[in-house]
């Protein structure tokens, strides 16, 4: 998730300096009001358990790869500028129709931002969401004869695409040893002591230095999806971490116990029906035998 407010770049705003913090906390942002005070830093992680948390991460994900659909770098940078305050599932339910018409600059221009907000509208901002992509298309056209860039400076003077971004594009599209730095990185890297910091930039030139350089590939997305399915923000699920015993986080969960029993099954109709007559005919048996005797 990548977080733009108003027309900025990932990063220079305060409410995302605030998003960040409360990501470091444990928090995912969900919660605009918690005022939990900020834990204090962890230990930084030693180089010798740095290479070991990447080589257990690579060895559980030997592929790791980004969930975000796309067909070529134009239709990354679009994909990855509208993942703001959005899911990767919501984002590529939204570009699965898209995509399929407007995959090139010159065809997503065309279209205009009328007709690109009814295919984004389920997608949070996506009012200026549709504005800058339609500007970016339009940068790429006019600028850059209709070519993703390979050079971040000139990805960042695109509309809408700031440093993660950047970042994003310049390691899936074109093979770059980068490491963008989303709320799931930022938290993982705290928690666990890899690379502290206090803001984006900070931890992800902490992760430049603490990254293995045979990692650097990947470490992006092995950390990334390790947040979004192992450490999550609220409950990070330690049991079944694998580098559980290497990590600084304090707080760490056990596997919840399951609090109801499994219900038992209830007779079909026509079985409870002959089990009480049964019962009725056994009872009626057993009297007239006593009455007898």
């Amino acid at each position: 998730m990548e977080v733009i407010l108003g027309a900025g770049a990932d990063g220079g705003n305060c409410g995302v300096v605030q998003l960040y913090q409360r990501a470091a906390r444990g928090y995912d942002g969900a919660n605009h009001h918690n005022t939990t005070p900020a834990r204090p830093m962890p230990r930084k992680m030693t180089r010798a358990h740095a290479a070991i948390l990447y080589e257990r991460l690579s060895a559980s994900r030997p592929d790791p790869q980004t969930e975000l659909h796309f067909i070529n770098p134009f239709t990354l940078v679009v994909a990855v500028a509208l993942s703001a305050q959005a899911t990767d599932e919501g984002v590529n339910r939204a570009t699965g129709p898209l995509f399929k018409i407007a995959d090139t600059p010159e065809k997503m221009a065309a279209l205009g931002e009328k007709k690109l907000g009814k295919y984004i509208k389920t997608i949070g901002l996506w009012r200026n969401k549709a504005k800058n992509v339609i500007a970016l298309s339009k940068m790429l056209v006019e600028q850059h004869d209709s070519v993703v860039p390979r050079d971040r400076e000139a990805l960042e003077a695109l509309p809408g695409v700031g440093r993660k971004t950047a970042n994003v594009v310049l390691n899936v599209a074109f093979g770059e040893p980068t490491i963008a730095v989303d709320t799931h990185i930022f938290r993982v890297s705290n928690r666990t002591g890899l690379a502290p910091g206090k803001n984006p930039l900070e931890v992800e030139q902490a992760l430049e230095k603490a990254t293995p350089d045979a990692y650097r590939l990947h470490a992006h997305h092995w950390l990334i999806l390790h947040g979004r399915y192992v450490c999550k923000a609220r409950t990070p699920e330690c049991w079944r971490c694998v580098i559980a015993d290497i990590c600084a986080f304090k707080e760490k969960t056990t596997e919840p116990k399951s609090a109801k029993k499994p219900a038992k099954k209830k007779a079909p109709v026509g079985k409870l029906k002959t089990t009480v007559k049964k019962k009725r005919t056994i009872k009626k048996k057993t009297a007239v035998k006593r009455a007898r005797k």
